[in-house]
């Protein structure tokens, strides 16, 4: 099968924060008078900002559990893949794996040396999303600094011994989250390879609002990342 770039699709618009949110750094080396649990900053600005990698990930996620496919890659112990794909019997479910794997691509480690496997990885193809590290909105970000907001605040945290109903002993640390009201620029790319995958955009853009309706980064059970979308009217679209 050969695929032809045909179109792509370009989404733009703004996240609005409606709680704190906390991604990350990775970084566990704690610094004297910082915070031991710090959020993703760029390295160069210092600012927050979300990584397109934690949108991408998160929306695989939620469209994974709607399909009810993620039972099914969990006993493989991992996300759903073309070995998921191949082992599905159910002609809906498989279709299901198949437009997810075209949304969000798969592993080159699944590729073996069988015709048929290589004939069906190249009818699925590359990747058709990527989202842009999403930066602080520079209007939105010069009111703050001209109101002397914080971008980033910290709020201390601690276990509670459920017997005693005081805090443990050495549980408490600091987490630092992005606060609630910060705005940051959203945009997402979508790769089109024939007219009949204009549903896989549309697939995807339900996925924006189950994400609206659910939350990204860390601790979302304790009320942190909960998002809002507004996007700058209709999707662009470049022909090719």
């Amino acid at each position: 099968m050969n695929l032809k770039l045909i179109k792509i699709i370009q989404l733009d618009g703004k996240i609005i924060l409606r709680s704190g949110l906390h991604i990350g750094s990775g970084n566990m080396e704690m610094h004297i008078g910082g915070t031991d649990n710090p959020v993703i900053k760029h390295p160069h600005t210092l600012e927050p900002y979300i990584p397109g990698s934690s949108l991408k990930g998160k929306l695989r996620s939620l469209m994974e559990l709607a399909s009810g496919l993620a039972a099914q890659a969990s006993q493989q112990g991992g996300i759903v893949s073309y070995n998921t794909y191949r082992q599905l019997s159910d002609p809906k479910m498989k279709e299901e794996c198949l437009d997810i794997l075209k949304i969000f691509g798969f592993s080159g480690d699944e590729k073996d040396k069988s015709d048929k496997s290589n004939e069906e990885l190249r009818a699925i193809g590359p990747t058709r999303v990527a989202f842009a590290d999403c930066y602080l909105n520079r209007e939105w970000l010069e009111k703050a600094r001209s109101n002397l907001w914080p971008l980033t605040v910290e709020k201390a945290e601690t276990a509670i011994d459920r017997i005693s109903g005081t805090a443990k002993n050495g549980s408490l640390r600091q987490t630092e989250l992005v606060p609630e009201g910060s705005v940051f620029d959203f945009r997402m790319t979508f790769r089109v390879f024939g007219e009949e995958e204009e549903k896989l955009f549309g697939k995807l853009r339900r996925a924006l609002d189950l994400l609206a309706a659910d939350a990204i980064g860390g601790n979302g059970s304790r009320g942190y990342g909960r998002i809002a979308f507004e996007f700058n009217g209709e999707p662009s679209v470049f022909n090719c």
